[in-house]
């Protein structure tokens, strides 16, 4: 079927094909993808994006077709929209729009064009503020487990969705982010926008957050949140310690 583009709000992307297996991501809309094994009623796809893997539902296939040439514009924002159906939806940040007209307030994504209103302008796809700016927009966002949009997110979804606002990609999950870029010695050498890994007793990578200024990280635990950070890790005020033992600090874009 080649590349088809994703026209929900999200897809949720299974680790096999059943509902009640685990959700391990989303396919966004704008988001590509494409078809690599089915069973029944389930479709194994991988997306563009980040090259994930998963298992969808065939009843969120809507046949819109894409290819490798058109590049999306990412929205930094929510954006209430109807498509040519009079169909309601109202996308969020991290979501992908293409071929926008500002004047006419429309844009296009597959096979279908999509209306919006007077709020619809060049800086809803903007890219002008500091990564540390971008990711302020989500806090407080609630916590779900293989969410990577604001009104649900997880870890690693929130510093990739942070960094695709930014223009910039960078893996899905927490270990593949945790070779990303370069190392960074020590906490003191962070600057905003380095991402800082943590480790479980185990010796894994379970945990990232993403430097917000000296001594401050802010990351999706429970919620979006500002905590302090140290060379041990996390340190949470309401517990009277840490939380997360800090492993790696990796440096995505050059200084």
């Amino acid at each position: 079927m080649g590349i088809i583009i994703c026209e929900n709000v999200f897809v949720p992307l299974r680790s096999g094909p059943s509902h009640k297996s685990e959700m391990l991501s989303q396919v966004l809309f704008g988001e590509k993808y494409r078809i690599i094994d089915n069973i029944g009623h389930w479709l194994k796809i991988e997306t563009l994006f980040d090259n994930y893997a998963g298992w969808i539902d065939v009843d969120h296939l809507q046949n819109s077709k894409g290819s490798d040439e058109s590049t999306g514009k990412v929205l930094n924002r929510s954006l209430l929209c109807y498509r040519n159906d009079k169909t309601k939806l109202v996308l969020e940040a991290g979501c992908e729009i293409y071929e926008p007209d500002f004047d006419k307030k429309v844009f296009s994504a597959g096979e279908n064009r999509y209306s919006t209103g007077t709020e619809f302008s060049s800086a809803c796809v903007m890219v002008s503020e500091t990564l540390a700016d971008t990711a302020m927009k989500f806090i407080n966002s609630p916590y779900i487990w293989g969410g990577r949009i604001p009104s649900g997110i997880d870890c690693s979804g929130f510093v990739q969705l942070v960094y695709k606002i930014q223009g910039i990609r960078i893996p899905r999950d927490s270990w593949q982010q945790a070779e990303a870029g370069e190392s960074i010695s020590f906490i003191e050498e962070a600057v905003p926008g380095d991402l800082v890994l943590f480790d479980d007793e185990r010796g894994k990578i379970s945990h990232v957050g993403m430097i917000l200024a000296q001594g401050l990280v802010i990351h999706a635990s429970g919620r979006v949140r500002i905590d302090t950070i140290d060379h041990q890790g996390i340190y949470k005020n309401e517990i009277k310690g840490y939380s997360h033992k800090l492993r790696t600090i990796r440096r995505i874009i050059e200084k």
